[in-house]
């Protein structure tokens, strides 16, 4: 399977953070930003959106991160990342959908103005982060992972902007449930770590 990639986006790095925990080979596609190749005819055939990442596995097309995660998960005889369970199933997808809304929108955000001078809204970004990490923060005071009482992919969807919301000007530091879990998940078996990501806990 080819991952087409960018290093320093999280949504990739949840991705590659998936395959190595589970032991799913990817033949990783680097996607050159600063040349522009995100916009090209030929990547444009693969997601018209034009973004990171898209898996492509023989004839299969799967872009959005959160898509990957599922399509990978239920290639996998181990059912515990995404269990036959629709009611596992369904609090998986409710943070997927946290992954890809207050996250993305608040510490992604933060973090693309920040390092990388993204024009976007800051303040909009902080009101985001400053509403999810105490939900976060509360909801992991009675439990160790976020959808079930193992590691699930919601795990690896909502860690990835978390761990490297320093780089955004983003404080977890005053969210103790919330680093007890980040560090779990940075102490799983085969866990590699997000580029920039500061060693857990901290």
């Amino acid at each position: 399977m080819k991952l087409y990639d960018l290093d320093v986006s999280g949504n990739c790095y949840k991705v590659r953070l998936f395959a190595a925990l589970t032991g799913i080979p990817l033949d990783l596609v680097p996607v050159d930003f600063s040349k522009d190749e995100q916009h090209s005819s030929l990547f444009t055939d693969l997601n018209p959106f034009q973004e990171v990442p898209v898996l492509v596995d023989g004839e299969t097309v799967v872009r959005d991160s959160q898509a990957i995660l599922v399509y990978l998960a239920c290639s996998l005889s181990d059912q515990r990342w995404w269990p036959d369970d629709r009611r596992v199933q369904a609090n998986i997808v409710g943070w997927l959908s946290v992954a890809a809304c207050e996250i993305r929108n608040g510490p992604n955000a933060a973090r693309l103005i920040r390092k990388f001078g993204v024009d976007l809204d800051m303040e909009a970004a902080l009101h985001w982060s400053t509403k999810i990490l105490p939900i976060l923060n509360k909801h992991l005071e009675s439990r160790e992972w976020l959808a079930s009482s193992h590691p699930t992919i919601a795990d690896c969807a909502v860690f990835p902007y978390l761990s490297v919301a320093h780089e955004g000007s983003v404080d977890v530091r005053p969210f103790p449930a919330l680093m007890a879990w980040m560090t779990r998940v940075s102490r799983l078996p085969n866990f590699i770590p997000m580029p920039g990501m500061l060693t857990l806990p901290y």
